[in-house]
């Protein structure tokens, strides 16, 4: 598994267009037609009742409405800590069946999925051409035995994931009304960060993600979430220079030697390695002099994050919970 796949995750965007008006037949019976974001046509006798999703999706269509359709999920294992995961109050995912397979990165297991019989999948993508939890090998014995929607996550925003998420949903067979429970969750935990974070003094912030070898320092403009708490919310998330980037542009790489490249007042640390990530940090010498460091100014950055509305207040009300306390 490389490391954008260890990275990419910070968030979804739906956009997943009907081929002709915008929505499923209106009476819920005949034929269902979509066109996801790499142009798949997807023609079923029958808008879809049986989904596999990606952890991240099936949480996001329970959220608006459509629990009841999710039958099973796939993806990495839950977080060793799970304050620090996927979090849902609408999907317990421990109690949806998982066919994650048992081999490398990106496997399924082909059995129990057919025994399931459903009548679509869906997963992401980040780009080139790459299928989210489903490696190369699987994706081939898939194709041609179901209809697979696939999710971009390149180049959106926020609000343009919840657009289109919502988009899905109706499609699915949810009512705008399941939305705005999360849209008025969202809007308020907006305000309430660009209170938090003016009253701690608007601080400097930097998403990391540590490693062995690397302190990986995250190019904001590659993960949505942190465009939004850059752009919408208002907060000072410290970039990498262009030059210095990485050759997917996710990351600036540093040696441990040099991980006082930046001194921000607030270190926001990838959570999906659980609290053993921090730990990790806080063991690095020259890690120690910086700001963040000193001032033991760390919170989580809880990339898992289901891609709605809700999904989206819940993770940054944790953030604005995590700012509070070390103001």
């Amino acid at each position: 598994m490389n490391l954008r796949h260890i990275a990419a995750g910070a968030a979804l965007a739906l956009a997943l267009p009907l081929a002709a008006c915008g929505g499923s037949d209106d009476s819920g019976s005949g034929a269902w037609t979509y066109t996801d974001d790499v142009g798949t046509e997807l023609s079923l006798d029958a808008a879809p009742e049986r989904i596999v999703a990606h952890k991240d999706v099936a949480v996001a269509l329970a959220d608006m409405g459509l629990g009841d359709q999710v039958v099973a999920t796939f993806g990495a294992p839950a977080n060793s800590d799970p304050d620090l995961g996927l979090q849902s109050e609408n999907l317990d995912l421990e109690e949806v069946e998982d066919v994650t397979g048992g081999g490398d990165y990106g496997d399924i297991d082909l059995e129990r999925l057919a025994g399931l019989e459903p009548d679509l999948i869906i997963t992401s993508t980040f780009g080139d051409d790459t299928l989210w939890y489903i490696n190369d090998e699987v994706a081939g014995k898939l194709e041609g035995s179901y209809d697979i929607a696939v999710l971009n996550y390149e180049g959106e925003t926020v609000e343009s994931v919840l657009d289109n998420a919502e988009r899905l949903a109706t499609a699915l067979g949810a009512e705008e009304a399941d939305f705005e429970e999360g849209r008025t969750a969202l809007a308020d935990v907006n305000e309430r960060l660009a209170t938090v974070a003016s009253e701690a003094g608007d601080p400097s912030i930097l998403a990391v993600a540590p490693s062995a070898d690397l302190l990986y320092v995250a190019n904001t403009p590659a993960y949505i979430d942190l465009i939004h708490l850059r752009d919408e919310v208002g907060l000072d998330l410290m970039t990498p220079d262009e030059s210095d980037l990485d050759e997917g542009g996710y990351w600036h790489n540093l040696s441990w030697e040099n991980a006082d490249f930046y001194d921000p007042d607030i270190a926001m640390w990838d959570s999906r390695g659980g609290e053993a990530n921090r730990d990790m940090l806080e063991d690095q010498p020259v890690w120690n002099g910086v700001t963040a460091a000193e001032e033991d100014a760390y919170v989580p950055w809880r990339v898992e994050t289901a891609p709605s509305a809700l999904g989206y207040a819940t993770t940054f009300g944790q953030f604005a919970d995590d700012l509070e306390e070390i103001s």
